[in-house]
């Protein structure tokens, strides 16, 4: 029953907490895209970003306490665990939004079943732009750095999850390049599920060409058992011959 109970809880919060992960990126983004925005807009978007964190500690501990196996749940979660354990740590500060696109992703998957290439796309663009933001967040106040404007930093996130990687901008700090790990390892993932999609769906077509041929192969027997009975019962009908 507790795994059921996990499943229903997540069922019934997965709207409003995707509402809450899409404000944190927008209190997440703001400050960054806007370094000097008015000092009551920062503190408002200080006071979301933990508000949300919050929601997002107790949606984990609700889950946590629901779960039958405990340790397995927070082995399938470690991540979850980690990225709301240390919100303080100025290398793992871009792991802030890392919590965000899991509950995007988690809770997201439920709206586009069967859907898969749109579920990638979407989740790769919502990487991509949360990478460009935590890039320009880390190298913006580096005086070496070579992504200095939102625009450097789009570009950079197109290049690495593609796995293209011209080289023309690349990260500096070391927080950079956590988050260069992180969207190279995003890219990866990419390819792997377009391929194995592709791949899927090229086994479906031609199964589904095979059972074709094989439903006309038995059409054309049964068709052919037809005319041979016919042509049997034509012959009968000839040697009887009609009485005078």
């Amino acid at each position: 029953m507790s795994d059921l109970q996990v499943e229903r809880w997540e069922r019934r919060t997965s709207v409003p907490l995707l509402v809450a992960a899409g404000l944190f990126l927008v209190a997440y983004a703001w400050p960054i895209l806007q370094p000097g925005i008015p000092r009551t807009a920062g503190h408002v978007c200080s006071a979301v970003s933990w508000a949300v964190w919050i929601v997002f500690g107790l949606d984990l501990i609700a889950r946590l306490t629901l779960a039958e196996h405990r340790w397995d749940f927070l082995r399938r979660n470690w991540l979850d665990v980690v990225t709301l354990a240390v919100p303080m740590l100025r290398p793992l500060r871009a792991l802030r939004a890392v919590v965000a696109l899991n509950i995007l992703s988690r809770r997201g998957k439920g709206f586009v079943r069967g859907r898969v290439v749109a579920y990638v796309v979407a989740a790769v663009g919502i990487v991509g732009f949360v990478a460009a933001l935590a890039m320009l967040d880390a190298e913006r106040t580096n005086p070496e750095a070579n992504i200095d404007s939102f625009g450097d930093a789009l570009w950079w996130a197109a290049t690495t999850v593609t796995t293209v990687g011209y080289g023309d901008q690349f990260p500096t700090t070391t927080e950079g390049r956590f988050v260069g790990v992180g969207l190279m390892l995003t890219g990866i993932a990419l390819l792997g599920v377009i391929t194995a999609a592709l791949a899927s769906w090229f086994v479906e077509k031609v199964a589904e060409v095979q059972a074709a041929e094989e439903r006309t192969e038995e059409g054309v027997s049964d068709l052919v058992a037809e005319v041979r009975s016919l042509r049997l019962e034509m012959a009968q009908l000839r040697r009887v011959k009609p009485r005078p």
